[in-house]
């Protein structure tokens, strides 16, 4: 049920694997709220590149990306393009490889951005991404920024992985998160930053549980720097 008003934006920002899309899921359903996950979206970008064989910076893209569906249905554990159901596709090994690539895109960055504000724009929402408190959501109600370490987020990515490919290691998939924090954090357009009126949330010791009752309690007692 719905507790905190008719309508509120609940905006998390955070690096691969720090465990803000478990949590602003969690969120999302115990508050009633409707869970939209920013990342799936440049996910599903990076699978209609793949299916069309077309590379991040091609205006062939930026021209899809203008044009294409992209839902979210089951709270956010869906996500259709063009009424394909890429759920399982946008988690696979290739697509975490192409995606920083693809989100760097300033043109494709501008229009789901656009997506994003619209959806925010139709009722109470939990929403969890790299730019959320900084750029699509600056006037959130609440702005969380959630961390951890590097080789915390790699085992926690490496669990996920090894249900779909059985040669990930832990020396690679760290690799392949620092390589992931460089380029969400260096590039021009939107980068990963820390909101100042963010509340940051370090989730290396901490189950989700904690975290989830951590955030809740917060945005119950009002708490946010922002306001």
């Amino acid at each position: 049920m719905n507790k905190i008003g008719p309508h509120v934006t609940i905006a998390m920002d955070g690096p691969a694997g720090s465990g803000k899309s478990t949590v602003a899921r969690r969120i999302a359903e115990k508050l009633g709220l409707l869970y939209l996950d920013s990342g799936a979206m440049y996910r599903a970008v990076t699978v209609l590149a793949i299916h069309n064989e077309l590379t991040s910076d091609s205006p062939e893209l930026i021209d899809q990306v203008k044009t294409c569906h992209i839902k979210f249905t089951n709270n956010g554990k869906r996500i259709l393009l063009n009424d394909e159901d890429v759920s399982a596709e946008i988690r696979t090994p290739q697509v975490n490889r192409l995606v920083a690539d693809v989100a760097k895109i300033p043109e494709i960055r501008h229009e789901i951005v656009k997506h994003q504000q619209r959806i925010g724009s139709e009722g109470s929402i939990v929403a969890e991404g790299r730019d959320l408190t900084t750029i699509v959501f600056p006037d959130a109600d609440f702005k969380f920024y959630l961390d951890a370490s590097v080789r915390e987020r790699a085992k926690r990515r490496l669990a996920e992985l090894r249900k779909q490919d059985a040669e990930a290691t832990l020396k690679s998939v760290e690799a392949e998160i620092k390589e992931r924090d460089e380029k969400d954090t260096t590039r021009a357009h939107s980068p990963l930053r820390t909101a100042k009126d963010a509340i940051i949330v370090d989730t290396t010791d901490k189950t989700i549980d904690e975290v989830v009752d951590f955030i809740i309690t917060a945005i119950c007692k009002g708490e946010n720097p922002s306001k």
